[in-house]
C-alpha cells in the first residue's frame, strides 16, 4: 500500500490564533468583526513577509481576545488586494469598525506592530 500523498505546501503558522482570510470571507471576518483586526497582506515568495511572521504569531497570542490577526495571500485573493491598493508587501492594515485605521508597509518589528494595535484599543 502506498503512503498518503503529502499535503500541499502552506505557510507554517506558529499560532492557531491567526486567521487565513480570502476574498470570499473578508467582509465577514474583518469588516464585520467586533474586535480590531490586523490584516497582513503577504505572499509565499516574499522574504520580508516571512521575517515578520513570528512577530505576528506572538502578537496573536498576546492580544488574544482583544485583537484578531488575519493573513491574506495576495496571490490567491487578488480582489481584496486590489480593493485596498496593495502594491507592496508585506502591507499591514489595521481595521476597526470596518474602517482602515492604520497602514504599515514593509517589515517592521514586533514593537511597532504592538504600537499600531495599542492605538486601536
Amino acid at each position: 500500500m502506498l503512503p498518503p500523498a503529502p499535503a500541499p505546501p502552506q505557510e507554517k503558522l506558529v499560532s492557531d490564533k491567526i486567521m487565513q482570510v480570502g476574498d470570499a470571507d473578508f467582509d465577514t471576518a474583518v469588516l464585520q468583526s467586533s474586535e480590531p483586526v490586523l490584516v497582513d497582506f503577504w505572499a509565499e515568495w516574499c522574504g520580508p513577509c516571512k521575517m515578520i511572521a513570528p512577530a505576528l504569531d506572538q502578537l496573536a497570542e498576546e492580544y488574544d481576545g482583544k485583537v484578531k490577526i488575519a493573513k491574506v495571500n495576495v496571490d490567491h485573493n487578488r480582489a481584496t488586494a486590489m480593493k485596498y491598493h496593495v502594491r507592496s508587501i508585506p502591507m499591514l492594515l489595521l481595521f476597526k469598525d470596518g474602517q482602515v485605521q492604520q497602514t504599515q508597509i514593509g517589515a517592521v518589528g514586533k514593537g511597532q506592530l504592538a504600537q499600531m494595535i495599542d492605538k486601536a484599543l
